[in-house]
């Protein structure tokens, strides 16, 4: 999966690009895992459903819950989500 995410939101970010004529705008691409994740994060699902979720998904993979808050964690900080 890849999210289309904006590099600038404020006004002089923004300018910025459209001085250099640059899109505002970048890729990230996620793996399995992060797709998953991604996918759950509708705003209506809690955590403990995502992970259950995720442990049908990758059964053999540990420390899921890790995982998954880390990953929560970093969409958080990087403005992505919100809670």
């Amino acid at each position: 999966m890849t999210l289309t995410v904006p590099k600038f939101t404020g006004k002089l970010g923004k300018s910025f690009c459209k001085v250099l004529r640059r899109e505002n705008t970048f890729e990230a691409h996620l793996d399995r895992f992060g797709s998953t994740i991604w996918k759950h994060c509708d705003g209506t699902q809690p955590v403990k459903e995502i992970l259950a979720e995720m442990t049908k998904q990758f059964p053999d993979q540990k420390n899921l819950d890790q995982r998954l808050f880390l990953f929560l964690q970093q969409l958080k900080a990087l403005n992505y989500i919100t809670y």
